[in-house]
Parts: structure tokens; C-alpha cells; sequence
């Protein structure tokens, strides 16, 4: 094969050594703007894994690399004069210049011919093109992927934070993030060495920090001057060095091809993924795997860019989200000052989420017990200063709520079982909650419950709007109390627009076949085309729904709930008004939020007149997860107001308010909204989405993303899910029902 590589970065030259190496004949020609000895940048960060990954592709390449390698097990977070260690992690770290200079020879020496200081210009690429395989290594300024935009679909998202390339003669023995406040804002690094008495040091700040430091003016001299009196105490009386270490804004690369023709992207050019969780050398060397493993299948080009595209892209989207997370995390840090130290570290350390509380425990036990023991005093546990006493798992902390404690934070999330007779529950919903109040969760939510006939989803919906739902519902909380220890809530709400469908197991969000009640919105907005278009809400409309909900509220009290909340997610009617999607209301009740959040405002202060002393909580969807709607800053904005008309938890889930939404999905994925909420407004908070373990309960609750979490699916498989996982963990704390004590030690595999 012919072949064009343009790009002489870690991408292109690993990918050049991986062809050569398995088929001599190929010709192979590297085109590089720079000289040989040009880069960006200090050292490169690899993980164990991925370099048993490089060994495995190419054993001479990584015997040269090893040779220059640095590594370290430990990582420190460095905040308000204290430092959090923890252990186990393994790196490895090399000059990216000596890196360069071994891929370099090692390709020379299998016959790839180098090109440098050769500009590849636009007129130059359709000459290039002419070969069997043109590869598009150019970075993420890729002028190939520019070329034929068309065809890659490239979408690039520039962040808000800036951040600068330094190095220093100072030595760190652990990957080290330090956070800095000063009169200017808050600043952070992330430091590694990376050869003998060198290491890279990167200086990072959200935009009004670099501002107020006049950073955003300064020369490279000016960022060494004020960097080096800023982090002083860390660097030991060495000087930072520059590396044209300019402040820039990290970009991430997407596309939505890979291949075109004979042409395909890899590295930067293809993808990128926020330093905070690796380097791009890793993943641009990865590719180069993916890539020379796809040729070795086949032979054809066109196939094998397939293939190559087919293998790799999961694993790269992966990464991509937990780096999205990661670079999320450093962009909101400011949220978390102010916390404890154990737990800014144990954030830090499980910003992605690909690090849980029990991967750690595995690590690095002792720092694992220090945070839990630090987090039992926190929670008034006795036995957290006694190194005798057992550790009690974060997920088993008790938590209050104006009054109402619970025995744990997991809750059984509200979930539609379309049962319901007329609205009225039956031994369906007796057994169905009564079993995961007894399988220990600390709060168990009864499904949404309408507040009126017309309100319900489906014809099988929950209701509070006859008198016969009082004595029904009172059923169910008096088993709940009497035969556990669990406490439990209701969820109110109206369907709106979403209403007089079908159940969920016969053809969700269709209208029925027959049988049809009217619906109304805030404005006429149907669902979807084939839904009922929605009359729009008049104010008399508006006041007969908020006495409905005032109505619903004191039937819950009479039934004995310990907990209500209201539903302003998911598209319902009050999520209908919250989003801009659906309210185009021209009155005082749509265009800006405080006009859209009026009504719902009504409600909870309606509510709160007759549930006066028992906790509120409100479920709201904290983004639609489409362009233009309602999104982040607005529901911490809207959390900030319902906190100031009583409301006393938010319990935060995301979407399923508008057919064009285009979620991010992935594990605990709506667990960010909960976290930035909690901090940004002060409100206590349910993490819901996609949480299935005990492990991502401890990891949540540990690392202050949310109060409580709750878990749905998890629930239906497994009705005991709390005391399996108690028993799963060693703890003997939560008290099993006396009827099951016989099956408490049990270990059993589902296989």
C-alpha cells in the first residue's frame, strides 16, 4: 500500500511503525509542518493499561520509552493547607520531546520516510490524496478534516475555562492538583513529573479569575512572574518554564465520520478528550492500534476504515463523557470551595466516574476507611473516631429533613406501575411498595399520583382526587410503617400535554384507541404529531388546577405520607410551563423564567399552606437536552426559587420533555445536575439516572453530589437491593425484618 500519514505526532508516527512493522512493502511517507525537534507541551501521562496496550502493539518502541519513564502510584490534592493522599494508582510519565525522537528513529529504522517543515497547504491535499490511505494525524486544527467538512461532520465546542503549558525543575513524587485562592479568583494545577527533576505544570482558571489577574493581556513573562509567586510554596524555589505557553481554551473534536473514501481521521484530527483525564497521546496512540488492527483484518481500505471506525468509536465516546465530566468538574470548582478537604479529595478523585468509592477501597483501603470514618463523624455516627469500631458505608448515614429522618440514603425512585383503578391503588402497589420498604430502603416513593381524573398519564394511573384514595393510600403507609423501617413519599402531578395515553407496556406516549379525554397546556403544543393537540390553559383553568393540588396535599396528609413532592419534570404540565418548548405564552405567565416558573410558584406556595410542616421536595428536569430550552443555569435558577418559597429538596432528573431532545447518556448521568445544584443554590438534593449500585450510592453520597439517590430499575430486579448490598458490604447495621433474619448471611450468584 501506498500511504500518506500528514502529521508527525504520536498518531501518525505510531501508526506509520505499526504498518511498516507488519508489512515491510508498504510505502509509507510521514508529512510534518514542524522540525524534527518541535512540540508543545512537557511530559505525557500514560495509565498502566493503556501501556500494557503500547507493549502489546509494539514491544521495541515501548522498551526504548520505558527506558525514559517516570512513574508514580500516589495522587495529592493540595486545598487550604491541607493535603489528601491517596494511593494506588498507577502512571507513567515521559518527555513528549524524547518520545517523539524514539518513535521517530523507530520509524526511520523500518523505512517511513519523514518530511518535516513541509507545509501541507488546502491546494496541497487532493494531490496527497493520491495513494491508497491518506491519514489525517493533523491535529485538532486539522486542515484535512477542514477539507472535507462535509463529509466528517465535524462539530467543535470551545470551553470556558483557560488554561497554560508550564514546566519545572521541581520534582513531585505524586500526581498533584493544588487549588489556590487569592484576591482574583481560584486557580489550580495539575503537576506530574515526568523525567528526572522535570515535570509539567498546568496552570488552569475559570475566565473571571484570568481577568481579575489581568492574565488575559499578560505576555509569557508576565504568566511566569505572577504563577511562580502564586504557587511559590509548591514549586520550591524553582522557576516555571514556558513551552510557548500561551492561555488557551481546551476544545473538544467531534465528528460524525471518521472515514471518507480513502481518507480517515485519527488522534486530535478525529477526537479529542480533556487532559484532566489522560493525555491525547494516549488516544491518538490507541487509534494508530485500532487502525493498523483493522488493515490486519482486511486488506480492503473501505472495509477495513469501516471496522476501524466500528471498534474504536465506543471505546473513544466513552472516554469523551467521562472527560466531559472531568472538565466539567474543574470548570465548577469553585462550587466546592468551602467543603471539607476529605471531601473535595474523594471528588476530585471520583470526578468521572470511571473511579468509584469501591475501585478506591481496592487501591487504597486505608484512605478509603480515613474519608468513611471522616464522613461518619459528619453524619453523627458514633464509632468515627474509634479506630475499633466498624466503618459504616456512606450509603447507610441516617439523614433529616425537617424532622423526618431517614435510615439511609437510597431511595426507591417514583416508578409508573399503570395499576391503578379509577386512580385508586390496589395490592398491586401494597405489595409492590411494602416489599422494597422492607427490602430497606430508607425513603420509598409511591408512583406519580395525579390530582385529578383528567390529569393522569394513562386510564391505569395512580390518583388523589376521590375519597376513596385516602383510606386506599393509608393501607399502603400503614403497612410501610408497621413492618419497616422505611419512610414514604408521594409524588403529585398532572400529565398535561403527556396525558390520555397508552400504558407503558402497550405503546408508550401513543394516544389511546378509544376513550380520549381532553388536554390542556400552557400553550396549544402537542407532544408529538400523533398526540392530541393541547388546549391552551386559561387563568380559570389555572386556578381549578392549583385547588386540585391543594386538595390532592391534604389527602396526603390524612393517608400518613411522611414525604411530598411535586412533579415538574419530564413534560408534565408544570414541566410544560418551566420549558420554552412547550410555554409560548406571551403573557405573565411565559417568556422569561421568573413568567414561566409563576404558576408552578403558585402551586408549591398553595401546597406548602396546607403541608405546612412536612418536607417538599419538587422533581424538575434539569435540562431538555435540546438547543434553545430550558437548560442548566436555569434550573439552578429555578432550585434557587423554589428554596425560597419553602420547598426543601430537589430531587434533580433530566429530559423527557420534548421529542427532539438528544441526551448524554452514560452511568449516574444526570448525577452532575444534583451536584451543581446542591452547591450552587444550598439545598439538599436526590441524584437519580441510571444508578444501579451500591458502589455508585457511596460514591454520590461520599462525594457530596447528592444527599440521597435514587434508584429505580435496580429496584424492580431486586426489591431487597439494601440489605443485599449491607450484606454485600459486611455491615450489620440495618436491621432485617424478623420474618427474613434466617437469609441475612446468605451469599448466593445470579447466574
Amino acid at each position: 500500500m501506498k500511504i500518506h500519514v500528514v502529521g508527525g505526532g504520536p498518531a501518525g508516527l505510531y501508526f506509520s511503525i505499526l504498518m511498516k512493522k507488519a508489512e515491510a512493502a508498504h510505502e509509507i511517507t510521514v508529512w510534518e509542518r514542524n522540525a524534527p525537534d518541535d512540540t508543545f507541551g512537557w511530559g505525557v501521562v500514560f495509565s498502566d493499561e493503556t501501556w500494557e496496550n503500547l507493549g502489546a502493539a509494539d514491544r521495541e518502541s515501548q522498551k526504548a520509552i520505558t527506558d525514559g519513564f517516570a512513574t508514580w502510584a500516589d495522587i495529592e490534592c493540595h486545598y487550604r493547607g491541607e493535603v489528601i493522599r491517596s494511593t494506588g494508582h498507577g502512571f507513567c510519565g515521559i518527555s513528549r520531546k524524547r518520545m517523539l525522537m524514539i518513535l521517530q528513529e523507530r520509524a526511520l529504522s523500518l523505512g517511513v520516510h519523514m518530511r518535516f517543515g513541509e507545509e501541507v497547504g488546502p491546494g496541497d491535499l487532493e494531490r496527497l490524496r493520491d495513494c491508497d490511505l491518506l491519514v489525517a494525524a493533523d491535529g485538532v486544527n486539522s486542515r484535512i478534516r477542514e477539507h472535507w467538512a462535509e463529509r466528517f461532520g465535524p462539530s467543535i465546542e470551545v470551553h470556558d475555562n483557560r488554561y497554560t503549558w508550564l514546566g519545572t525543575r521541581q520534582s513531585f513524587e505524586a500526581f498533584t492538583f493544588v487549588f489556590r485562592e487569592n484576591a482574583h479568583g481560584l486557580f489550580q494545577v495539575h503537576a506530574y513529573q515526568f523525567e528526572p527533576e522535570t515535570s509539567t505544570f498546568i496552570v488552569e482558571c475559570d475566565d473571571a479569575s484570568l481577568r481579575n489577574a489581568g492574565l488575559d493581556r499578560a505576555t509569557e513573562d508576565d504568566t511566569i512572574v505572577y504563577c511562580q509567586e502564586l504557587f511559590g510554596p509548591w514549586l520550591d524555589g524553582h522557576p516555571l518554564l514556558p513551552n510557548r505557553s500561551t492561555w488557551i481554551q481546551f476544545r473538544t473534536v467531534k465528528n460524525a465520520s471518521w472515514h471518507h473514501e480513502n481518507v480517515v481521521l485519527i488522534g486530535d484530527a478525529a477526537h479529542t478528550a480533556h487532559f484532566s483525564v489522560g493525555s491525547g497521546t494516549k488516544l491518538a496512540m490507541e487509534d494508530a492500534i485500532a487502525l493498523a488492527a483493522a488493515f490486519s483484518r482486511s486488506s480492503d481500505v473501505h472495509g477495513a476504515l469501516v471496522s476501524y471506525e466500528a471498534a474504536r468509536r465506543p471505546d473513544v465516546e466513552s472516554l469523551q463523557r467521562a472527560a466531559q465530566r472531568s472538565r466539567e468538574w474543574f470548570e465548577h470548582t469553585k462550587l466546592y470551595v468551602g467543603t471539607p478537604p476529605e471531601q473535595l479529595g474523594f471528588n476530585l478523585l471520583t470526578r468521572s466516574l470511571r473511579i468509584t468509592h469501591e475501585n478506591l477501597r481496592l487501591r487504597d483501603p486505608a484512605y478509603v476507611e480515613h474519608v468513611d470514618r471522616w464522613f461518619m463523624r459528619a453524619s453523627g455516627i458514633e464509632g468515627g473516631d474509634d479506630p475499633r469500631a466498624p466503618v459504616v458505608p456512606p450509603m447507610f448515614a441516617p439523614f433529616e429533613l425537617r424532622g423526618v429522618r431517614l435510615e439511609n440514603r437510597v431511595v426507591v425512585s417514583p416508578m409508573c406501575m399503570y395499576s391503578a383503578e379509577d386512580g385508586t391503588p390496589n395490592d398491586w402497589h401494597l405489595v409492590h411498595l411494602g416489599s422494597r420498604a422492607v427490602g430497606g430502603a430508607g425513603l420509598v416513593y409511591a408512583e406519580m399520583t395525579d390530582v385529578s381524573r383528567e390529569g393522569r398519564i394513562s386510564p391505569g394511573c395512580a390518583g388523589m382526587y376521590e375519597p376513596e384514595h385516602v383510606p386506599a393510600w393509608r393501607r399502603i403507609v400503614d403497612f410501610v410503617h408497621e413492618h419497616s423501617r422505611a419512610k414514604i413519599a408521594i409524588q403529585l402531578g398532572h400529565a398535561g400535554r403527556k396525558g390520555s395515553t397508552q400504558r407503558l407496556w402497550e405503546q408508550p406516549d401513543a394516544p389511546l384507541a378509544e376513550g380520549n379525554w381532553p388536554l390542556f397546556g400552557p400553550s396549544p403544543v402537542a407532544w408529538a404529531d400523533a398526540n392530541q393537540v393541547p388546549r391552551e390553559m386559561t387563568r380559570e383553568d389555572m386556578k381549578r388546577v392549583r385547588e386540585e393540588f391543594v386538595r390532592a396535599a391534604g389527602m396526603v396528609g390524612e393517608a400518613g405520607f411522611d414525604l411530598l413532592e411535586l412533579h415538574y419534570a419530564h413534560g408534565y404540565l408544570m414541566s410544560s410551563f418551566l420549558t420554552p418548548l412547550s410555554n409560548r405564552r406571551s403573557d405573565e405567565y411565559g417568556g422569561s423564567l421568573a413568567n414561566r416558573a409563576r404558576f408552578p410558584l403558585d402551586v408549591v406556595d398553595a401546597v406548602r399552606d396546607v403541608w405546612p410542616d412536612g418536607p417538599l421536595s419538587v422533581r424538575i428536569s434539569a435540562t431538555d437536552w435540546v438547543r434553545g430550552g430550558f437548560d442548566e443555569r436555569q434550573a439552578i435558577d429555578l432550585a434557587g426559587m423554589l428554596k425560597e418559597h419553602g420547598v426543601d429538596m430537589i430531587d434533580v432528573s433530566a429530559g423527557q420533555t420534548s421529542t427532539e431532545a438528544q441526551p448524554v447518556y452514560g452511568r449516574a448521568f444526570q448525577t452532575p445536575f444534583a451536584d451543581r445544584i446542591r452547591h450552587s443554590v444550598g439545598i439538599a438534593t436526590i441524584a437519580v439516572g441510571n444508578i444501579s449500585t451500591y458502589d455508585d450510592v457511596n460514591t454520590i453520597v461520599l462525594a457530596g453530589r447528592a444527599d440521597l439517590v435514587a434508584i429505580a430499575r435496580a429496584h424492580l430486579a431486586d426489591p431487597y437491593f439494601t440489605l443485599h448490598a449491607a450484606r454485600e458490604q459486611g455491615y450489620d447495621g440495618i436491621a432485617w425484618p424478623d420474618q427474613y433474619r434466617s437469609a441475612k448471611s446468605l451469599r448466593y450468584l445470579l447466574k
